[in-house]
This record gives C-alpha cells, structure tokens and sequence, in this order.
C-alpha cells in the first residue's frame, strides 16, 4: 500500500490555510509516526488519506488512484481511522456489535468474523469484554474497542491519532504489541503522537510539520538529531536524547543503556 500526496493544499471554508504544498510518500508496513505541536496540520493532513477532507488544490494517491474516485465509506475499507476521542466512534450496546457492525456493513463472510474477532478481541484485550457497552469500559479501554473496531475491517492501513492520550504503562506496551502485529501481518500503521518516548520505541520514521509544511523527514536518529529544526516545530526530544545532547555526544540515543555505551565509546576515543 502506498500513500502520495502531491503539492497538496487545504483551506478550512472559514479561509485560513492549513495545509501549504505537501509532498510526500508513505508505503511499505515500516510505522511511521507524524509530530509536531498542536495546529501544525498533523491530523488535517492524515485525515485527506481515506478522504475524511478532500484538498482544496493538489491530490492525494492511494497506490496510484485519485482519492477523488472514490467515497469516504469506500476508502475505509482500505484505509481505517482511529479517532483520538474514542466517543466519536462508539455507538453500539456491546463491545461485540462494535467490532461486527463494519464487517457486516461490507458483507464479510460471517465465518470470517467470528474468526477476526477473536484475533482481534485477544489483540486488543477486549475477549472478556465483548458484552460490555462500551460507555461501561475504561477510558482506556474505549481506546483499545476503537481500535478493535477498526481491525476488524481488515484494512491495508492504519492510522491512530494519539494512541497513548489517557494510556498507563500496560496500555502502551499493548499498543506497541499491535503495531508489531500489524507490521507482521503486512500492515501500514501511521500513528500521530505527542508522546516522544513512544514514538522513538516504536517508529523507524519519523516525519514533523510544521506551520502546514513537512520541515524533517527520515529515520528517528537523523530527525532527533537536528536540534535546531526541532526547536522551530517545539518538538522537545525524548529526555535522555536530550541529556545526550547536552554532554555533547555524537551519537543518537533514546535509551538509557544507549546512553551509556556511547558515552563510554566517546571515553576511548
């Protein structure tokens, strides 16, 4: 599966512009994590991907085809959503109805969704809960039904808006057990985050905007690197990447046992 946004553009009806020329391509099942502060165009921009927004100028591809082309409903099928705010999506009476409710929608075999469900349901942490109504679960927990919902669907991507917002320990290290499942499975996850120290333990690439541009781009440990674009989108590293920074070492690092062995390597050299 592959994403191309062509020099696109997006103005709210209102007149500001919120999205100013982007160019980019997201392919592959490598996850890819977009930062950047608040109003720097993250959402607005992954929101064009299943056609939630449509651009004002420019195009969105999804493997080579106009997003125009086809409906939003459509394009779910291929390209699933997950809301930061799980109350957006949830209601049904059961946790159950929730994850059938898609499937059924497209007529999926219901073989199949009993047999998604319960890969699913064990993914999510949802198998003892699937009679629960939703509004009964954590909020956590209606984070991880939202998810489950969208699975459910089989989409070829992913993509969450603030995973970790209102997650403990425990959620996040499920989180990170999804993203592995999905990238195993062929999935592309694209994960919108403010949370620095998942984002560098779970994603490869990184890409910030800015002010409705994409000012970086690459690996993790080229993007933590540039400080000084950094400071322009307020994007603050993880902090031990920070300590490192501050004593001066060259090397990259997002843990403490990284952190150490580089600063033992700068003591032989």
């Amino acid at each position: 599966m592959q994403i191309e946004l062509k020099n696109l553009h997006y103005s709210y009806p209102s007149g500001g512009e919120v999205l100013k020329g982007i160019n980019l391509v997201i392919g592959g099942t490598e996850p890819v994590a977009i930062i950047g502060q608040n109003g720097a165009g993250k959402t607005t921009a992954v929101k064009h991907f299943n056609g939630i927004l449509r651009p004002t100028s420019g195009e969105v591809l999804i493997n080579g085809e106009n997003i125009e082309t086809r409906s939003t409903a459509q394009w779910s099928k291929k390209v699933g959503y997950v809301f930061q705010n799980p109350d957006d999506q949830l209601f049904l009476e059961s946790v159950r109805k929730e994850f059938e409710f898609g499937p059924r929608q497209i007529k999926m075999p219901e073989k199949e969704i009993k047999r998604r469900n319960e890969w699913v349901a064990e993914l999510v942490g949802m198998s003892e809960k699937l009679d629960m109504h939703p509004f009964d679960l954590t909020p956590s927990e209606k984070k991880f039904c939202t998810i489950g919902a969208v699975l459910m669907m089989d989409p070829d991507v992913l993509i969450f808006d603030e995973p970790t917002c209102g997650q403990d320990v425990q959620g996040n290290h499920r989180l990170l057990s999804i993203i592995k499942a999905l990238k195993e499975r062929g999935k592309l996850c694209i994960t919108i985050s403010h949370d620095m120290k998942f984002v560098v333990s779970s994603f490869r690439r990184i890409i910030v905007m800015c002010g409705g541009e994409v000012i970086l781009d690459g690996r993790a440990e080229e993007v933590f690197a540039q400080t000084e674009i950094l400071k322009k989108s307020f994007v603050a590293p993880p902090p031990v990447t920070k300590v490192a920074q501050g004593a001066g070492l060259k090397k990259t690092v997002f843990t403490t046992e990284a952190f150490m062995e580089a600063l033992e390597d700068e003591r032989k050299v």
